[in-house]
């Protein structure tokens, strides 16, 4: 395949938009305690007023004095605490030409409530931090989420969706790509899925969801990003932390992690680890109807489905960071995973003829056996050019999957008084490898006046092979069979450039970025005795702008609005445009599309922030191509496979709360409404739905005394229209508590979830040829949790790295 090389442009004109240097400023102030007397030891925080962002913290002095130098022009708070009196915060600071220093003077704290000094020295989070660019989810604000897993924490949060398919949608739109630590996780749905069932809730700092990413993110992803950040501890000497937990629905599941840190001299050595086991059932009724083209009912059938899944995963993720000078630093990060998983999807259909009569009855068993295991290398190294903040940064990376899956398929047909008729067997052998190989190099260069610009250029190289060997097995002989079989093989380049300038202003911030791409694709499936050898290459081009803009409409930064535009790209799987069909039963079908395009989005966001405790967001989506799962109906039989539906737009409003009620009451709270419209032409049929969904998820925290907490929390979900479906309500109830021990370096928490057993999807498909079909799961979504976490930490706080720069590509494999 012809590679394409992307020539650097530099857009030097930006840089004499703004002064090169900015004057800088300062705040001070003194901290007095009881009886007026200077305070020692208390914690001072600078936070940015837009967002809560931490920009610097600080320890009073001996004489209680603390001062911040060297600011930047802008709106701050300052945060106060310390563990014998209640927490200070300031009203907005403002820190302009006019106003360069703010002398706080004396701030006198006021002892705390006993019963509540404890809590409030915790500094506990909020659940949800709305962000200039993207909204932070913080898992351990929630009692529930111990000891759960990280497909359980991201269905908890604001604005994402989740199937009983495992597939993820933000605010009703499809395209989203999760990146765990800024690496895309390179995964169908399916494996996407598995993986977060074993990725435990107490190996996660944060959560970042963008709906517009900023121009130094991969353009991938129309319906947006989600980022998942590892733990990483950052203090001096031997510190870290475990959790264990043990949960039990029908089945039992236990998700354990440990992350260590290590820093002496200049060497930081930092792992995370985990073990885990995730039992779990979905119990599928599957009806469909067949008509005449007339109208008239001609035949039907239901099939209820059994699904017991078992799924094992052991990961380790090591690294190194070398701080060689005061400027340099060169890291090494090794990652990896072994998931064995094992399912038995058991049904029983019964098929009806034009009177509704059963006409006969089918039985079938589908065991299946899978190891994926991965594993990855990234390099990264930092140079800091000068004091001014110029930064130069470069990462290699090198990830492969290797995916080993067998299973059979029986089929036993009875007629309708149970005779035995016949009966046929499948197996089937399909390994899978990807590699992928991606470099990058970022560049910042500050401007003064609290701005800067950045560049960077990435090349990612992405090669797949999968074979899918079949045989009909029949009085134990095994027959190859050449129309299931094929060996696909895949290829991908992708070279990207990008241009990014951002100025934070005392009332007014901007960010602009610009993102070109170009995609160089070669496919190949390899013929046999049957099926005919075929290829298809594509390359195209695309610009992707990005721009940001908030300005603060009062002196006292109790009103901001906010404004976001960003255009994205949400390419097939790389396994998606494998041409070959297999059967998932004897009346289901799935299939691959070689002729699927890239499907284009652009995103719009307006929003209105009130003094940090209410957002308000108008959001609108247009997308052209929009890939989509499809149903096909032929011969009384449903063929799914991927597709591009001609047109979708989405346009919304939602609202995030969070408020603290009493000082013992805490109430989070998001919702949103947004009205779905999907236009296509499928299989001749005529697509267009359309409806409005309601969002509703309320989380209450509890403080109890200084050492317990509960929490009461819930979501609803209104019919949602996505693509061919339509999804019934859905609804989720939790329940919990937690304890502190060990002089609060360990927590025993106790969470119940989907108390009511309400939790249960289902739905119907549209746009059908003579058809009309339906389908309802009861899935284990009850399950009681116990969890133990500990952590001994020692040293000061280090700075965290971000390394990484494989950005896009990992989310896109299909096994």
């Amino acid at each position: 395949m012809n590679k394409v090389i992307l020539t650097p442009v530099t857009f030097l004109f930006i840089i004499s938009l703004t002064q090169l240097y900015g004057q800088t400023s300062k705040i001070t102030g003194t901290v007095l305690g009881a009886d007026q007397k200077k305070l020692e030891g208390a914690v001072v925080s600078l936070l940015r007023s837009a967002d809560s962002a931490v920009v610097k913290t600080a320890l009073t002095e001996t004489d209680g004095a603390f001062a911040f130098l060297g600011l930047k022009a802008g709106t701050f708070l300052v945060i106060v605490s310390h563990v014998s009196y209640q927490k200070y915060r300031s009203l907005p600071l403002i820190l302009d030409d006019q106003q360069p220093s703010i002398d706080l003077l004396k701030i006198s704290l006021v002892p705390a409530d006993k019963k509540l000094a404890e809590i409030q020295v915790t500094g506990q989070k909020n659940f949800v931090e709305q962000r200039f660019d993207r909204m932070v989810v913080n898992p351990e604000a929630l009692i529930s989420n111990a000891g759960a897993t990280m497909l359980d924490v991201l269905e908890k949060s604001p604005g994402i969706q989740i199937d009983a398919n495992g597939a993820i949608s933000l605010k009703g739109r499809a395209g989203v790509v999760v990146f765990v630590d800024d690496k895309p996780t390179y995964l169908s749905a399916t494996d996407l899925t598995n993986y977060l069932r074993s990725l435990p809730s107490g190996s996660v700092e944060t959560i970042e969801i963008m709906t517009n990413p900023p121009a130094k993110y991969d353009a991938a992803g129309s319906g947006g990003v989600i980022n998942i950040r590892l733990k990483k501890t950052r203090t001096r000497g031997f510190n870290g932390g475990v959790n264990m937990s043990y949960g039990q629905g029908r089945y039992a599941r236990s998700n354990n992690s440990l992350n260590l840190n290590y820093r002496i001299n200049k060497l930081n050595f930092f792992s995370n680890a985990s073990l885990n086991t995730n039992n779990s059932y979905q119990d599928l009724t599957i009806s469909r109807r067949y008509f005449t083209p007339t109208g008239a009912y001609r035949s039907g059938f239901t099939q209820n489905s059994y699904i017991k899944r078992e799924l094992n995963s052991a990961s380790l993720k090591a690294g190194v960071d070398w701080y060689v000078s005061k400027k340099t630093t060169v890291g090494l990060v090794l990652n990896g995973f072994r998931n064995p998983s094992n399912s038995l999807v058991t049904n029983n259909a019964q098929v009806f003829d034009a009177t509704n009569t059963v006409s006969s009855i089918v039985k079938a068993s589908s065991p299946s056996e899978k190891v994926l295991k991965n594993g990855s290398v990234n390099l990264n190294y930092s140079y800091k050019i000068d004091s001014t903040g110029k930064e130069l940064s470069a990462n290699l990376d090198y990830i492969t999957y290797r995916s080993d899956l067998n299973q059979s398929l029986t089929n036993m047909i009875f007629a309708n008084t149970r005779a035995f008729l016949n009966q046929t067997v499948l197996v089937s052998s399909l390994p899978s490898t990807i590699d992928i190989r991606t470099a990058k190099v970022d560049y910042v260069h500050p401007l003064g006046n609290d701005s800067k610009f950045e560049s960077g250029l990435k090349r990612s190289d992405i090669s797949t092979e999968n074979v899918a060997d079949f045989w009909d097995v029949v009085n134990g002989e095994r027959t190859p069979n050449y129309s299931f079989s094929n060996n696909f093989r895949y290829r991908e380049a992708i070279n990207a450039g990008y241009l990014n300038y951002s100025r934070e202003g005392a009332k007014l911030s901007v960010q602009a970025g610009l993102r070109f791409e170009n995609t160089a694709i070669l496919g190949h499936q390899l013929g046999n005795k049957v099926v005919k050898d075929s290829s298809f290459t594509r390359t195209y081009n695309s610009l992707f702008p990005t721009f940001y803009l908030s300005y603060t409409l009062d002196s006292a930064g109790k009103h901001q609005l906010s404004f976001s535009y960003g255009r994205r790209i949400n390419r097939p799987n790389y396994q998606d445009l494998n041409p070959f069909t297999y059967p998932l039963d004897r009346f289901t079908f799935y299939g691959g599309n070689p002729f699927l395009r890239p499907a284009f989005s652009d995103n719009l966001e307006l929003s209105h922030t009130f003094d940090n405790v209410i957002t308000t967001t108008l959001q609108y989506t247009h997308s052209r191509d929009v890939i989509y799962e499809t149903v096909e109906q032929s011969s009384s039989t449903f063929y799914s496979r991927p597709g591009n539906l001609g047109r979708y737009m989405s346009y919304g409003a939602s609202v995030n709360i969070s408020h603290e009620i009493t000082k013992w009451w805490t109430l989070q709270l998001y919702t949103e409404l947004t009205y779905n419209k999907f236009t296509a032409t499928l299989y001749n049929q005529t697509l267009n739905n359309e409806g409005t969904y309601w969002y509703f998820a309320p989380t209450n925290q509890f403080i109890i005394n200084a050492s317990w907490s509960a929490e009461l929390s819930g979501l609803y979900q209104s019919t949602i229209h996505a693509g061919q479906f339509v999804t019934i309500p859905v609804g989720n109830v939790r329940v919990a508590a937690a304890k502190k021990l060990w002089k609060d370096k360990g927590t025993l928490k106790l969470s119940v979830t989907d108390l009511f057993y309400t939790n249960q999807p289902g739905g119907d498909i549209q746009s059908l040829a003579n058809s009309s079909a339906s389908w309802h799961s009861y899935l284990d979504s009850r399950v009681a949790t116990v969890s133990l976490s500990y952590r001994f930490s020692k040293g000061k706080n280090l700075r965290l790295r971000q390394t990484g720069g494989s950005e896009n590509e990992q989310k896109r494999v299909k096994n």
